[in-house]
């Protein structure tokens, strides 16, 4: 089977920006988290492969290399993607979408209950919503042991796979690691006969309505901690519970991180005029002045007026700008005339071409003529 390219793992072209690339980044990441897929090997590849085309992609040399040499190139360089433990992978993830106000990085819990004690789902946002916090009411699911069990499942005896130590040890090359044990899940033991009244899940599943408090400038990659709101073990312990999100588009302000982009559509007059125009933000009004040397997708940048930074409210990213010159694309014979006008009263200056290339053209004639 043909190998995929870092490119085509993260689904983006090979004219990506790095926005673009980390954009990507965090849906399939998020997608694939093996938070998000217990026990599914598959899941776990994906995110491998995800998190080492991230890892060169992100970097501009490394993607440099890449580009020109492929795989190969990286490893003469000493500057391929090596790693043998999953927790280099979490490393990279966490550290995209960082672990103050309980994002990023998750402390799982581990347990002798046959289901984990921290809960991940995932809740809307409208696009405001996000930008400036809100609070939330969230219908959840949690487990609680089973009563007949006692959370066991049923009738279980020692993991002979681990000797009932709920890992394995695995070495790869000269490196020796860890990894949780495939067949009893880490828990060092496995069920040999089902409970009847939980049919082996050893739980019961229970609803609770909760109220969250959404801070303000949260993104799609980001997960919030809930401490307490998880499924519950033996000893009365309970985890946690993580939130993560969707976030709706918004039909004219596009965010990228922090940065809020506008596309501002203004007439050619009114650049040529210099009008002084107002513009939507998150705030209200802001105000541009125009003149006859703004051009096309320029950027007109206000500085801290952008989404408060979810780990740091006092700071918040850029309001952007963009200009859109629109010119009209048919001219009546009043606009023609009026046009003309305007473009003879300003003499020579109005055909630049001809004064630049007089000579030139000359030129040509005589190399015509030999």
């Amino acid at each position: 089977m043909e190998e995929l390219s870092y490119y085509e793992i993260l689904e983006v072209s090979k004219d990506a920006t790095l926005a673009e690339i980390k954009k990507a980044y965090r849906k399939l990441a998020l997608k694939y988290h093996p938070d998000k897929n217990p026990g599914n090997k598959e899941a776990e590849e994906k995110f491998k492969l995800i998190n080492e085309a991230y890892a060169v992609l992100s970097d501009e040399e490394k993607r440099r290399m890449y580009d020109l040499y492929g795989k190969e190139g990286l490893e003469n360089q000493g500057g391929g993607f090596r790693s043998s433990s999953m927790d280099e992978f979490m490393d990279i993830f966490n550290s995209m979408f960082g672990e103050a106000f309980g994002f990023g990085s998750s402390r799982r819990q581990k347990s002798s209950m046959p289901y984990p004690l921290d809960i991940d789902i995932e809740i809307d946002l409208e696009f405001n919503e996000a930008i400036f916090g809100c609070e939330k009411e969230v219908n959840i699911y949690y487990k609680t042991p089973c009563k007949e069990c006692h959370g066991k499942g049923g009738k279980v005896q020692t993991c002979d796979y681990c000797g009932g130590h709920g890992q394995i040890v695995m070495r790869q090359g000269f490196m020796t690691f860890a990894q949780e044990c495939p067949q009893c899940k880490g828990s060092g033991e496995i069920v040999v006969q089902k409970c009847s009244s939980c049919k082996g899940s050893g739980a019961k599943v229970n609803e609770e309505s909760i109220k969250v408090s959404i801070p303000a400038g949260v993104d799609i990659g980001n997960r919030l901690r809930v401490p307490a709101k998880g499924n519950v073990d033996n000893r009365g312990f309970r985890g946690d519970l993580y939130i993560h999100f969707n976030i709706t588009d918004d039909e004219h302000f596009i965010r990228d991180g922090n940065d809020i982009y506008i596309e501002v559509p203004v007439f050619f007059t009114q650049v040529l005029l210099s009008e002084e125009i107002k513009v939507p933000s998150l705030e209200g009004e802001l105000s541009i002045k125009l003149n006859p040397k703004v051009r096309d997708k320029e950027h007109f940048i206000f500085y801290n007026k952008g989404v408060p930074f979810v780990n740091n409210p006092s700071k918040r990213g850029r309001f952007i700008a963009q200009i859109k010159i629109i010119y009209p694309k048919k001219l009546n014979n009043e606009q023609k005339e009026l046009i003309k006008k305007l473009q003879e009263s300003f003499g020579v200056e109005s055909k630049p071409q001809k004064s630049i290339f007089e000579k030139t053209f000359e030129k040509i004639k005589k190399w015509v003529k030999h």
